[in-house]
């Protein structure tokens, strides 16, 4: 598993890394520059790195001194190749906004957004106002989230059900702190945006959309994009007797904002999410993307040009040192495989990237030995494939041994064939739906009445005397992360010890963690015949899959699927 590693002596890079937001794109009609990421070599100094900016025609804006790297305005061409031929310079990227929404103009145009709302028509689905209650620790909207039961949250919960010293940060499009299944665990104190709106890409088409705020940066308990905060929810909706619970209810969640509103992860944001949340002591990160605008980031592609071949090396090295940070600081990370249907130690030409600017992607043939899907195949990360509540492997999520270390319920729609479950709602994961999206997106009006076609995709509410929270149903491996990083949080709540350098929190090594979650996942054999054809459920030939390895390990579910209750009663027998 994760084997393969890039070789060049420039790549084996031990040291951490914070990258700071840049500045916001040159207004029109100045001089053509734009902003880069420097990443210093391994050994040199700052004031070295410094001079070969100045020399290669660029200004530094921003420093970060934790892993090295300098945010720097410089001509739009031919920096790159002046400031990588100085020995004090590991390589440079451009730090653009990534990615375009579609023609229909909904926000999230990333593949991985079209897999998570397949959603029908779901007669029976309807809004519900029910008296807040709880029984045995579940809130009323509960029998919904199968997933919550098939990594047995439902019954860990009796023994532990989280603690509010054990603090997960959501590296996503951001939380909205304001949703009542999450305001009672949300810690806004400590919570950060690493982003800042982009209203318009290159071509002039919307990208982000109208700034919303002042400045063009959203609160740190605001998402206008509701990926994150269906992440959320997952890990750590509070069991408060209202709407839905999380796998882990009583931790404290922080948004660590990575993503853009359109559902795009830059380089920068990413690793400044990751080192800020290594410097105040999270004990758990989950990171359901992939950093744009490479699906797949390359040493030396043949088939890229030589700016681009450096740029994807920083960007290696730049999430690996972050990786190495946040590990180095006790944090858990926790990682989506990813939806492309593919095996990670086997990959497809990737005809995705670059994904920026638009239009801009070109086949790329990929050697798997000098090619990374980042985060979720850096080192120290835990990577989750996709079930359906069938427990079969999700026809969009990526599997292999090379990757896959945990398997976890991330919803299937096309599960059940033959069954009155096949394509319907029920087989996606329900989770918090932010408010200011459902009306953006028209889901729900100003009094917020639910439309008739967002019932029939299944969106619902659930009211107090006080107040409303939404509901939607999604699907992908961004699903599944969450419900292995509530899991993970759950063992530190219970077997973790006060962190000194935090006063008032827990901490647990991330390798201990790791080693509980893949000595007590419930083990599942690859399915016989091992060759998995999806093309009964509608899927192309491209979506065959075929699972290696035995029960201990496989390529479809990795150590085993995720399990609450077995984490939380038996992992101390494996620290």
């Amino acid at each position: 598993m994760r084997a393969h590693r890039l070789t060049r002596p420039a790549l084996a890079l031990a040291s951490a890394a914070a990258m700071l937001v840049a500045g916001v794109q040159p207004a029109s009609g100045e001089q053509r520059t734009t902003d880069y990421t420097v990443l210093v070599e391994v050994g040199a100094t700052s004031q070295a790195a410094r001079a070969a900016v100045r020399a290669a025609g660029g200004r530094v804006t921003v420093e970060n001194t934790a892993v090295g790297t300098l945010t720097v305005k410089a001509p739009a061409t031919g920096f790159v190749q002046r400031v990588t031929a100085s020995d004090a310079v590991f390589g440079a990227a451009p730090v653009t906004p990534i990615g375009k929404l579609p023609a229909n103009g909904n926000r999230g145009a990333r593949k991985a957004h079209d897999v998570e709302n397949e959603h029908v028509g779901a007669p029976g689905v309807t809004t519900r106002k029910v008296a807040p209650s709880t029984t045995a620790g579940l809130d009323p909207l509960d029998d919904a989230l199968w997933g919550l039961r098939l990594v047995r949250s439902d019954i860990a919960r009796a023994k532990q059900a989280g603690d509010r010293r054990v603090y997960v940060g959501v590296l996503d499009t951001g939380v909205d702190g304001t949703h009542p299944d999450i305001a009672p665990n949300f810690n806004r104190a400590l919570s950060r945006n690493f982003t800042f709106d982009i209203p318009n890409d290159t071509n002039g088409d919307e990208f982000d959309g109208p700034c919303e705020f002042r400045g063009c940066v959203d609160p740190a308990d605001h998402d206008d994009q509701g990926h994150g905060t269906h992440v959320a929810g997952t890990i750590g909706a509070a069991a408060n007797g209202f709407g839905i619970s999380g796998v882990a209810p009583n931790v404290s969640l922080v948004n660590i904002r990575g993503g853009q509103d359109s559902g795009s992860f830059f380089l920068q944001p990413v690793v400044d999410a990751l080192t800020y949340g290594a410097d105040i002591g999270l004990d758990v990160i989950n990171m359901s993307f992939y950093v744009d605008p490479w699906y797949m980031n390359c040493a030396a592609n043949p088939a890229d040009s030589p700016e681009a071949q450096i740029a994807q090396r920083t960007t290696i090295a730049a999430i690996q040192r972050a990786l190495n940070y946040a590990h180095g600081k006790g944090v858990t990370l926790i990682g989506a495989g990813g939806n492309n249907h593919e095996d990670l130690g086997n990959p497809r030409t990737d005809v995705a990237s670059p994904n920026y600017p638009p239009g801009a992607a070109y086949p790329r043939p990929i050697d798997n030995a000098t090619c990374l899907n980042l985060p979720t195949e850096g080192d120290h990360v835990i990577s989750v494939s996709a079930l359906g509540p069938s427990t079969a492997k999700a026809d969009y999520s990526n599997y292999g041994t090379e990757q896959t270390s945990l398997s976890a319920p991330g919803g299937y729609f096309r599960d059940g064939l033959g069954t009155d479950w096949y394509r319907t709602n029920e087989n996606l994961i329900r989770s918090a739906y932010a408010r200011n999206v459902a009306l953006a997106a028209g889901d729900i009006d100003a009094e917020g009445n639910i439309s008739p076609t967002a019932l029939a995709a299944g969106v619902t509410k659930y009211c107090d005397a006080s107040s409303c929270g939404y509901y939607r149903y999604a699907q992908g491996t961004s699903m599944a992360a969450p419900h292995a990083a509530g899991v993970a949080a759950l063992v530190v709540s219970q077997y973790g010890k006060k962190d000194r350098s935090h006063p008032g929190t827990l901490t647990l090594s991330p390798d201990k963690v790791e080693q509980v979650l893949y000595k007590t996942a419930t083990k599942r054999a690859c399915p016989e015949p091992r060759t998995v054809s999806y093309e009964n459920v509608g899927r192309s030939a491209e979506f065959t899959a075929t699972c290696v390895g035995d029960e201990a390990f496989n390529g479809f579910y990795g150590h085993g699927i995720v399990d609450a209750y077995g984490a939380v009663t038996r992992g101390g027998d494996f620290l």
